[in-house]
Formats: structure tokens, C-alpha cells, sequence
């Protein structure tokens, strides 16, 4: 298919122009290919900023129409020199003046909008931040330090923090991008305390996925992993639940999927009903057999309960496209679910040890 015609079959999709048998088929093209179902995403988003662009252009072309055709410095004139006309003046002018504030209110919002101050309001990423010490702290714990007699230890504070969890058993970790973006080091803690210092093998910026491997001499190997990772979609109303670290122990929440898309739409995330918070980002969310499908990415603040996470299928594409030349030999994913038959409580003790902290410096 030709680039021209890809963007009309797109165009005659997101319109509502295809019959119920082509829009099954397109739907069903997107699930199998990734690169469409991208073309479809960023299209769908280009031709939304272009609509409120021109909406934004038309509402200033009524706000200016309106500016003209009041004179605000003699208005101001009036109210200054005759204070007890501002009655009789609101009574002539009301009507446009409540216009005017309007449209202004309006453009004032679009712009917050085409910065990102509105979008980042309603849509909060989940890596919890850790406040380091200040100046004068830090100058204070040196002072302490020195005075002090016994052996000096030099403790740098984490400054951002999630969740990861196993993928392979010889040291591979899922976390969510944005929790180690921009890290000068990462390291992970196990739910004993030890912590093993981890490097970035991969990114997908785009899907919010982060592909960790533990580079670190003390570290042997996990032992098979007990879940395995879904292909399909979970259906709606499904029963899910996560394991995860928004403080420094192990914290459990179970809800449902409320939808098989995320914010505005987006078909790459499930809206879900589980409790999480900041901490929880890069965290599995397990169905009731114990299958990962999903990883936990961020909360809608505008609305209390709703949260998101990225679906399995696009973590198990970005596993595959690891370059080969970063591993010694490719990725073999567990087939085998150790989780499926047991109780929830049996299933938490099993896959404790492979949930981690994500700890960025």
C-alpha cells in the first residue's frame, strides 16, 4: 500500500467511513501490526491539534473583531474620571465585555493545552520522586560526619523511585521509561533488601518501556520465573491485580479492567480500576492466573480510580527488539505458569522475589 493510500484508508477510519466489515479488518490489522497501529495513533493526534488550532485561530479572530470594536482607553478614561458611571457603562457594554472575556479565558486555556500544562494535569506518570537534602542539610550532615569517630560511609540519596519486575531469569527487568530516564545510575532491591546495581539495555520512549539488566558480580540468577507474559488482550470487566513498591515495602491492590483504552483513547493502555500510586510505575498488573498483562504507567488525576497500564503484547515487541549485539543470546521467555492454580496469597508468596525497586541516581 502506498503512503497516499494508507492515509485515506486512516482518514476513512477515524471518519466513520467504512462499513462494519472493513472497520473489523482494519482493527484487526492494527492489533498485528504495530508500525499501523502507530500511523493511526500520530494521525489521529495530528488532525485533533489541527482542528484546535483552527478553532484556536477563529476564537482570537472574534476576540480581535471584538477588541476593535470597544475602545478600552476611553472606557478606562470614563471610569476613572466619572466613577459613578460604571453602572450605566456595564449596562451598554455588558454584553461584549462578557464576550471578550470569554474568548480570552478560551485562548488562554488553548494555550495552556498546546504547551502540555493541561494534558499534564489530567494525566500523572507514577515514579515517585525523593526529595534530596538541601544545601544546608548537606552541610550539616558533613559537619556531623566529620565530628563523627567511627568509619565514614558516603550515602547518596535516591532521587526517583518505581517498581520493576523479572522477565528472564538471568537478570532481564521491565520498568516503566519514565522512571529511569535521565539516570546517571540504577540500581534494583529485591524484596529482602539486596539491591544490584543495573544498567539500561533498552528504551521505547514511545511506549513508556524500559528493558533493565542487572550488571552486577554478586548477582547469580533468579530461577525460573513463575508467570508468564499474555499475548492476547484481557477482556473488559476482568479481574486484575498488582504488586508494586510506591513506598519501601510491598504493596498489593486488585480491581478490574474498566476499559481496553487508555486516555483519549489510546489503544496501546487499559483504564484500570486497581489503587495505585506514585511508585507504582513500571509494575506488573497480573490477571487471576497470574499472567502479566500489563505494566503500570500512570493515574488520571481529574477523576479518582482510574488508572493505566501498557498492554503486555507491546512489551513482549519491545523483548523482541532488543539489538541482538547488547545480549549474549536472545531473550527465552518462561512458557510455563507456576501462578495459575494457586490462591492469591499462595501467588504473592511465589512472585515476591521477582517485583523490585527501582532506585534511580
Amino acid at each position: 500500500m502506498r503512503e497516499e493510500q494508507l492515509l485515506e484508508v486512516i482518514e476513512r477510519y477515524l471518519n466513520g467511513e467504512m462499513n462494519a466489515g472493513e472497520r473489523s479488518e482494519f482493527e484487526q490489522l492494527r492489533k498485528e501490526n504495530a508500525d499501523i497501529d502507530s500511523r493511526v495513533i500520530e494521525h489521529q493526534q495530528f488532525t485533533g491539534l489541527l482542528k484546535q488550532y483552527g478553532e484556536r485561530v477563529i476564537l482570537e479572530k472574534r476576540l480581535n473583531a471584538i477588541h476593535q470594536e470597544i475602545d478600552v482607553h476611553a472606557l478606562s478614561e470614563e471610569v476613572m474620571v466619572h466613577p459613578s458611571w460604571i453602572i450605566q457603562l456595564w449596562r451598554n457594554h455588558h454584553s461584549k465585555i462578557s464576550v471578550a472575556a470569554s474568548i480570552a479565558i478560551f485562548a488562554v486555556l488553548g494555550t495552556l493545552f498546546f504547551t502540555g500544562y493541561l494534558n499534564n494535569s489530567s494525566y500523572t506518570e507514577l515514579g515517585l520522586k525523593v526529595d534530596r537534602l538541601d544545601q544546608s542539610n548537606q552541610k550539616l550532615t558533613k559537619t556531623i560526619s566529620a565530628l563523627s569517630s567511627g568509619p565514614k560511609k558516603s550515602v547518596t540519596p535516591d532521587k526517583y523511585r518505581g517498581t520493576g519486575f523479572a522477565i528472564t531469569s538471568n537478570g532481564l527487568i521491565a520498568t516503566a521509561y519514565h522512571v529511569i530516564s535521565g539516570a546517571d545510575s540504577v540500581y534494583v532491591q529485591d524484596a529482602s533488601g539486596r539491591s544490584f546495581k543495573a544498567k539500561v539495555l533498552y528504551t521505547e520512549p514511545q511506549n513508556d518501556i524500559a528493558i533493565l539488566k542487572i550488571a552486577d558480580t554478586t548477582f547469580k540468577n533468579f530461577g525460573a520465573i513463575p508467570y508468564t507474559f499474555k499475548k492476547s488482550e484481557s477482556d473488559l470487566a476482568e479481574n486484575v491485580f498488582t504488586y508494586g513498591y510506591p513506598q519501601n515495602s510491598p504493596v498489593y491492590g486488585d480491581g478490574r479492567v474498566t476499559s481496553s483504552n487508555g486516555l483519549n483513547g489510546d489503544s496501546i493502555d487499559y483504564e484500570i480500576s486497581v489503587p495505585i500510586n506514585p511508585g507504582n510505575s513500571g509494575g506488573p498488573l497480573f490477571d487471576n492466573k497470574g499472567n502479566v498483562i500489563g505494566i503500570v504507567k500512570a493515574k488520571q488525576t481529574r477523576l479518582e480510580g482510574v488508572n493505566f497500564a501498557l498492554k503486555s503484547s507491546y512489551l513482549l515487541d519491545a523483548i523482541e527488539n532488543i539489538p541482538s549485539d547488547s545480549l549474549n543470546k536472545k531473550p527465552v521467555l518462561n512458557t510455563k505458569n507456576a501462578l495459575a492454580n494457586l490462591t492469591r496469597v499462595q501467588q504473592i508468596k511465589k512472585l515476591q522475589n521477582y517485583v523490585f525497586i527501582v532506585k534511580v541516581y
